[in-house]
């Protein structure tokens, strides 16, 4: 991508306005519009473009803008390349999103029973950690589609390429998260995140789980012309830059209030400015960005994935680390453009909750006008839907509806035979559970003046079962 201009040096420019006519600088101060133009943070490579207002040149735009920036900003615990501290600010804009974000991923509210059903939580982090993993490993080059990289996780079929590889590694790394969110970060938490997501991926094996060395030099270079974007800081410097990172993820630093979320985003920011491995430091800095948001109890982060928003937009997320490189260290670009992501993806899950919930509610109607079910089927089948994990026999059945043995038994095959059930059997037992897509599967079944296609009747196949029949 195009690298960003460079804005004019605000110490220089303002101490040359001043010099050239204080009445002037005066009345740059008076009109410049404060901090955000049109509800933006605009970068120089923006405002260039925008008319100044009032007789204002763009320079003398720039310099008011600035100074009406200065008070927003706080400095971080790191530096760049030249030691300045990197700095972040709370613009309205930013304060409304983290509201939001508190709102809606900290607090105890429902967003969705589908969510706060335990017998159906697990399947919707299970999905959302297997979208995070997916599209993580693709905005670091992973070649293979979302459908493929599903069905391998889910079946556990091993990785047959480099691609799959960085799949199955980042969602290990996610699982991984979980299991650590309640510990501080240490180096060594860092070091085994790195080494899941770069397993068996690096050309070096003996890079995984470490920092680079002083031979290591890597950078980031646009892949069209292979022009030079960003240099990390040198390797001597890395031992104490990723202790320091951990002291401020462990809210050792700094000495005043940081938001949650500003924090885990600085994170993010953090470990990919410094670029501590010779590779996989994008999915490191996004999965500690998890750990964060899910260590301070927002939740809602397990059913996220940001990097399905980043995907669809990869030179606004390289373009947020330039502006703030750029502008002689300011976040807030960052910040603002993460929070945007956050957001986004919690406004998508909203509106993917909503539509399963009344995929539901369509789904149970069907089930009740159908004159191909008994009444206890029905039951059956709705209670399926709402606890998709749940596991049926033939004594249950029998001893919900009160019906003999060969009814329950007719009932439960009949289920199978229309594709809605699968039966398997565990030692001496069977069970009838449902199909992951049985909604689907119920929304194809004729139902009295409605003509569908699509997933047909089955006989019932037994898995395991030996010769003995249900």
């Amino acid at each position: 991508m195009k690298m960003p201009r460079t804005p004019p040096d605000q110490d220089e420019l303002v101490q040359k306005l001043i010099r050239a006519d204080m009445q002037r600088f005066m009345k740059i101060l008076s009109t410049n519009g404060g901090p955000l133009q049109g509800n933006k943070y605009r970068h120089w490579d923006e405002l260039i473009y925008l008319q100044p207002p009032g007789d204002l040149s763009h320079e003398e735009w720039w310099a008011g803008v600035k100074l009406s920036r200065s008070p927003l900003l706080k400095p971080l615990p790191f530096s760049d390349n030249r030691g300045m501290s990197f700095r972040v600010g709370m613009p309205d804009p930013a304060l409304a999103m983290t509201h939001d974000i508190d709102r809606d991923a900290c607090g105890q509210i429902q967003i969705s029973e589908q969510v706060t059903n335990p017998a159906t939580r697990d399947r919707y982090v299970m999905n959302s950690l297997i979208e995070e993993a997916i599209t993580t490993s693709q905005l670091e080059g992973a070649a293979t589609t979302g459908k493929v990289a599903k069905e391998m996780i889910r079946s556990g079929r091993k990785p047959r390429d480099k691609s799959e590889r960085m799949v199955v590694n980042s969602y290990r790394a996610m699982q991984f998260i979980r299991e650590v969110r309640n510990r501080q970060l240490s180096p060594k938490i860092v070091f085994e995140l790195h080494r899941l997501v770069t397993d068996q991926t690096l050309e070096n094996p003996e890079a995984a789980g470490r920092l680079r060395g002083p031979e290591e030099a890597v950078a980031v270079y646009d892949p069209r012309d292979q022009s030079l974007l960003h240099e990390p800081p040198e390797a001597a410097a890395l031992p104490a830059r990723l202790a320091a990172l951990c002291d401020f993820a462990n809210h050792k630093t700094p000495d005043y209030f940081i938001h949650p979320v500003v924090r885990a985003i600085v994170l993010h920011f953090w470990l990919g400015y410094d670029h501590p491995f010779v590779d996989g430091n994008g999915r490191t800095a996004r999965a500690i960005f998890y750990w964060s948001m899910l260590s301070q109890g927002y939740w809602l982060a397990e059913y996220l994935s940001i990097s399905s928003i980043l995907k669809r937009g990869p030179s606004k997320y390289m373009r947020a680390y330039l502006y703030t490189e750029t502008d002689q260290g300011d976040l807030t670009y960052f910040l603002l453009f993460h929070l945007k992501v956050i957001t986004r993806a919690i406004r998508e899950l909203k509106a993917y909750l909503e539509r399963k919930m009344i995929e539901f509610r369509q789904t149970s109607g069907l089930l009740r006008r159908s004159d191909r079910f008994n009444h206890r089927q029905i039951a059956l089948l709705g209670h399926a839907l709402r606890h998709p994990a749940a596991q049926y026999t033939i004594h249950s059945h029998r001893s919900s509806h009160n019906v003999v043995y060969q009814t329950a038994r007719a009932d439960l095959l009949d289920l199978v035979r229309a594709g809605l059930l699968e039966l398997r059997k565990v030692g001496r037992v069977f069970y009838f559970m449902p199909h992951e897509d049985l909604a689907d599967r119920i929304r194809a079944v004729p139902v009295p003046g409605r003509v569908v296609s699509g997933i047909q009747p089955n006989r019932p196949r037994v898995r395991k079962i030996g010769r003995t029949k249900p």
